[in-house]
This record gives structure tokens, sequence and C-alpha cells, in this order.
């Protein structure tokens, strides 16, 4: 099974990123970009504590001063995930991949629920493109491997979950029969 990053942690990652966002914003003085970081910040401590709505409010502050923030965007989306609002979590990461197409994070969640949404094909090329982006990502080594083989493709699902397992070898246990959509959402902190 895939190991889970604590949203703690991810939080904590993309609390260190938006800090130094804000403290490169502050050297210029009040600005919009000012505002984004410091909204931002305190979006990640109440999403950290687990103040979903408050965190959610301050996300979409920090949209009204940058409307393409993709860390907003991706951080609403894995709220709406989590409280199992797929479309519109759906909506907010492709949201956050207008801003950075290659954001691995937004790719691998968007997969898990294109793959619970039945879009399968869709799903193996989101997996496809997180790989492309972090080559050495296991989880999506896996969650494609799993799709290949429901699809028939035993060969090349085979080979993915081997290239998983050398990735990360505490996945050797039983794989799940589906991908791994127990984690909910993969965090944007785990190594970016």
């Amino acid at each position: 099974m895939r190991r889970r990053v604590s949203p703690r942690r991810a939080v904590a990652g993309l609390m260190a990123l938006a800090l130094t966002a804000s403290v490169s914003a502050c050297a210029a003085g009040p600005s919009e970009q000012t505002l984004a970081a410091e909204a931002l910040n305190r979006g990640l401590q109440a999403h950290a504590a687990g103040r979903y709505d408050e965190a959610a409010a301050d996300y979409r502050e920090v949209l009204a001063h940058d409307p393409g923030n993709t860390y907003a965007y991706y951080n609403l989306g894995q709220i709406d995930q989590l409280a199992g609002r797929n479309e519109s979590a759906e909506r907010e990461y492709r949201m956050a991949l207008d801003g950075n197409p290659d954001f691995a994070p937004a790719l691998f969640n968007l997969a898990i629920l294109r793959t619970q949404a039945g879009a399968r094909d869709e799903a193996v090329e989101l997996y496809r493109h997180v790989i492309r982006v972090k080559p050495n990502e296991a989880g999506a080594h896996l969650n494609l491997g799993l799709l290949l083989r429901a699809a028939g493709r035993t060969q090349e699902g085979d080979a993915e979950i081997q290239q998983a397992l050398q990735l990360d070898p505490s996945l050797a246990s039983p794989p799940p029969a589906t991908p791994s959509s127990s984690a909910g959402a993969q965090n944007a902190g785990s190594g970016q």
C-alpha cells in the first residue's frame, strides 16, 4: 500500500514555500503579492490545524490578490476532495494546473478523482505526466501499474508495479485491487 504523507508535514512544506514568497514580497512593500502571501500563510496554518473552512476562506483571499495562484487552487481542491466534493476538487486541481501544468501533486490527485469517476484512460495519462515530472514518484508508478493491469495490460502494469517497489520497497505488501484512493489526496509538500 502507498505510504501517506501526513497533512501536517505537507502543509509544513507549503508553509516554508509561502514564507519564502512572503519574505520576497515584503521587500517590495505592501502589494497584492504581499497580501496574497500573507493570506496563503494564514490558510496554511488553518489547514494544518484542521480548520478547513477558515483555510478555504484564506485561500479564496489569496486568489482575490493573485488570481492564478497554483497553491491556493490546489489547497482548495484538497479541502474539497477530503470533504467528498469531487467535482469541485477536480475544478480546483484543473485551475492549479492552468497555472503550472507540471504541478505533480495536482496531477496525482486529479488522477485519483478521474479513476474514481471511471475515466481510466485520462487517469493513466495523468499518472504518466506525474512520472515525467517526478520519475521517482512510487505512488504514481503503483497506481499506473494497477490501472494498466485492470485494463488487461498486465505486462506493462507489472513493470510499473515493479518500478514502484524498487523506488519504495515498503509497498511490497499485497497491492490493493484498484489504485490507491484511500489517501484521499497527495500533499503538495511531499518531496517537491
